[in-house]
């Protein structure tokens, strides 16, 4: 065969082979997007908010589709992702304390070293709630109850490893008392039963309670808020340490992908959220969101996580030892 046949042949046969590689992303197949808790909750509408904001800048063929997959505590939607082709077409959110948590305790179905993080989006603090006619007017009146009879009070959670569930466990350890636990596969739920009288305290989120901020009366009364000070969504809203409970946690809520996805996929998506969370249509569509916004770069997010381990390994120990039992 003729020198310049093979070349004209290795040629063409390189553009088939690499074609796909080159092709810009997004084409036009929808992106799926999991997320790990039931519709109605503060990961599912900061997703449905945000999503289509996001959609513009990466182009006419960007399309987002939202897929909820609720059930232990996330890590059924964070396993989906770890087992996701890496071209980007699968992406979820990610929950944090709970998707570097859970595996701390236990062997689950994903590794974060599967993962890899593209953007925080929130950091949102933990808040107590209750019914607006509870009996129970502060923090200290919850806990009063539950020193006078232990379990006598419940309290509901999106899972084990959320931030609503280690808030309770350091809670009840920092207070020495022992609430009864309720899980919920989303803050929806826990908001029905809340109102019902089913559950008597939540511990949710302050972006979970927008009705809240600005002082707005409705159907929940907020009863302290887990951070260092108070949140200026909540002003009225006093701390736990005000309470003489020194506790504080937050929820952190982001995007990931599988992790071998491409270095310039990352990137754009990256971007594309980082603009996103700057548009003033998403900030006015999403007022629950707007207070607790925290933009961070994936590769900084895990370096925060990677940080947080020493922290959270004697809860975790402590919980593998207490399932042990």
């Amino acid at each position: 065969m003729e020198m310049h046949k093979i070349i004209a042949l290795a040629a063409a046969f390189g553009l088939a082979a690499s074609g796909p590689a080159l092709a810009a992303w997004p084409d036009d197949k929808p992106i799926e997007v999991v997320i790990g808790f039931a519709p109605g909750g503060a990961t599912d509408v900061m997703a449905r908010k945000l999503l289509p904001v996001v959609e513009k800048r990466l182009g006419a063929n960007a399309k987002f589709v939202v897929l909820n997959k609720p059930g232990a505590g996330g890590e059924i939607a964070f396993a989906q992702i770890a087992r996701a082709a890496p071209d980007a077409y699968l992406m979820g959110v990610v929950n944090v304390p709970g998707y570097n948590f859970l595996p701390m305790t236990r062997k689950t179905q994903y590794t974060m070293d599967e993962i890899r993080l593209v953007a925080r989006v929130v950091d949102d603090p933990s808040v107590i709630v209750v019914k607006a006619d509870s009996k129970f007017a502060s923090l200290g009146d919850v806990l009063a109850a539950l020193r006078a009879k232990p379990e006598s009070v419940t309290f509901g959670h999106n899972g084990a490893g959320t931030n609503g569930h280690l808030a309770i466990r350091m809670l009840a350890a920092a207070a020495k008392v022992q609430p009864n636990e309720i899980s919920y596969r989303g803050t929806a739920a826990q908001r029905t039963d809340l109102l019902g009288g089913h559950v008597e305290v939540g511990m949710v989120s302050v972006s979970e309670v927008p009705e809240l901020h600005g002082g707005a009366k409705g159907q929940f009364r907020a009863i302290a808020i887990l951070s260092k000070k108070r949140s200026a969504a909540l002003p009225d809203v006093p701390t736990a340490e005000e309470a003489g409970i020194a506790v504080t946690m937050t929820a952190e809520r982001g995007f990931a992908v599988p992790k071998s996805v491409p270095d310039d996929v990352v990137k754009k998506l990256e971007a594309a959220i980082a603009e996103g969370l700057r548009d003033p249509d998403y900030i006015k569509s999403s007022p629950g969101d707007e207070p607790v916004l925290a933009f961070m770069p994936g590769a900084e997010w895990q370096k925060r996580l990677d940080e947080q381990a020493q922290a959270l390994k004697p809860m975790a120990d402590e919980m593998k030892a207490s399932e042990a039992k």
